[in-house]
């Protein structure tokens, strides 16, 4: 296909001076990269959380008072009692019994750790990714109470484009996840994000020229970031086969067009993506070699682990250094906005402040994959 670079749309353009005037704030907070602002958690029940474990901790230099070791089971979903009892009882009390509660900014799990809660769905539903609950921790214990979990908390740094991250400013802690099919996989990508630099693309992918809110906040997104960084097509036809890309947003399998598992790019280290996709963290078990994701609900053939959506862990497998995604259906309202996501990452906010930035609500189906401390750095000026 041939890539076209489109100017903004009549609608965008109305949003220019909003946008111009946003673009200058995006950049007035990088954050400092901090290895004992993080909290590591370890499954012990997990070979492969401990693998993952050590060698994160060796290569960021996480010191042991900084690593939380529970034990609880080896499912990807695991119950809210259990989650209770086994995960966010256990990490809530070593942070108080370290005098660790202030000073951690980033909760990092580890494949190994049970991924999702189930429960209720809707918009007033229950379930929800465990990172998504961990962010809580810090603000159920200044509250004296557990925060309800039926429907959504508004995510207090969402949209905070001028406010350096801090505590208790933001009473949250802002939680990632170390994971991918396998150890080699997180391998790869902690080296490449020690490795991340401010250079590439960000490739942002319309599914049609229409105004959805999707597409306008793609299009948003291309108006925050310096024209010669940004491919945006407003075309029908997916994107594909594009060198140092260090940002991709899209539709992934909510495209209708899309018909492949694996986009054929080149990422450079330190490249991130965002989707538009309900399913796209339900596992980081390995879909079959010849599997592809489709819109095809109607077909239980074609599904993967219970959907037939594109997975987030595909493009870690890809290269990307780290990703979005959702255990649950989200609603589109509740997906990361590109808009604020890449100004701030681009800008040399970290990848956790970036899209905890990003992020409308928690306690919910979001989750992050990746070393939160990744930073492209400060742009070149």
């Amino acid at each position: 296909m041939e890539l076209r670079r489109v100017a903004p749309s009549a609608a965008a353009s109305a949003r220019f001076a909003l946008a111009s005037f946003a673009i200058s704030l995006a950049f007035a907070a990088p954050a400092v990269i901090q290895a004992d602002r993080v909290l590591l958690v370890v499954n012990d029940n997990s070979p492969l959380s401990r693998q993952i474990g050590e060698y994160y901790a060796r290569r960021r230099g996480v010191a042991p008072k900084n690593v939380c070791h529970i034990k609880t089971k080896l499912d990807e979903e695991i119950s809210r009692d259990d989650y209770d009892r086994q995960i966010a009882g256990p990490i809530g009390t070593f942070l108080r019994k370290e005098g660790l509660e202030e000073s951690i900014y980033y909760i990092v799990t580890t494949a190994g750790v049970p991924l999702k809660i189930p429960g209720s769905d809707g918009l007033g539903g229950n379930y929800a990714s465990v990172d998504s609950e961990l962010t809580l921790l810090y603000s159920d214990r200044k509250n004296g109470r557990p925060h309800i979990i039926n429907g959504v908390i508004p995510n207090p740094f969402f949209g905070k484009r001028d406010r350096a991250f801090s505590h208790p400013e933001f009473p949250i802690y802002l939680v990632t996840r170390l994971a991918a099919y396998d150890f080699d996989g997180v391998k790869g990508m902690i080296e490449r994000s020690l490795a991340a630099s401010n250079r590439g693309k960000f490739i942002l992918d319309l599914r049609s020229s229409d105004d959805e809110p999707g597409n306008d906040w793609l299009r948003d997104a291309a108006i925050l970031l310096p024209r010669d960084r940004v491919v945006l097509d407003e075309t029908t036809q997916p994107v594909w086969d594009q060198t140092d890309v260090i940002g991709y947003a899209g539709w992934g399998s909510n495209d209708r067009h899309h018909n492949r598992r694996f986009p054929g790019f080149h990422w450079l280290p330190g490249g991130i993506v965002t989707e538009y996709v309900s399913t796209d963290a339900r596992t980081f078990k390995k879909p079959p070699e010849k599997w592809i994701p489709t819109m095809e609900w109607s077909n239980a053939s074609a599904w993967f682990a219970n959907s037939p959506q594109s997975m987030v862990a595909d493009y870690i497998l890809e290269g990307a250094t780290g990703g979005s995604g959702h255990v649950y259906e989200p609603y589109l309202t509740m997906t990361p906005r590109p808009d604020l996501l890449f100004p701030a990452y681009y800008g040399g906010r970290n990848l956790a402040e970036s899209y905890y930035l990003a992020i409308p609500s928690l306690s919910w189906q979001n989750i992050v994959v990746g070393d939160p401390l990744c930073s492209l750095g400060s742009p070149a000026r």
